[in-house]
């Protein structure tokens, strides 16, 4: 017979990978409550104890599980030393960057 000639191989074209999507607001707020909770070395329970809510509900903030009212938000933030408006300024800045290094186009934050 003949000679085998192999079929040429086709690779697939690159991907560009998707970006993450930007964190939610809960997200943001519970990842700055947390990261000022542990540059204090304050447990979860003495911060809770402070600011009246349960060690367990604040647990959930802190993962961004619990949308918090801006009354807890309050009462967390000031047991750490921040005013809501300090808190609310910090999360602002926070998803400002995310979307710097995430970007999903002009909505991406009202979502």
């Amino acid at each position: 017979m003949g000679d085998l000639i192999p079929f040429p191989q086709q690779t697939p074209p690159a991907r560009e990978p998707e970006p993450a999507p930007a964190p939610l607001w809960r997200e943001a707020v519970g990842r700055e409550l947390r990261e000022e909770r542990q540059h204090q070395e304050r447990t979860l329970a003495d911060v809770a104890g402070d600011a009246g809510v349960s060690t367990q509900y604040l647990s959930e903030v802190e993962r961004g599980r619990k949308e918090p009212s801006s009354e807890v938000l309050e009462a967390v933030g000031g047991a750490l030393g921040l005013g809501l408006l300090d808190l609310t300024a910090r999360v602002a800045r926070r998803l400002h960057e995310a979307r710097r290094v995430t970007p999903r186009g002009p909505l991406a934050l009202a979502a």
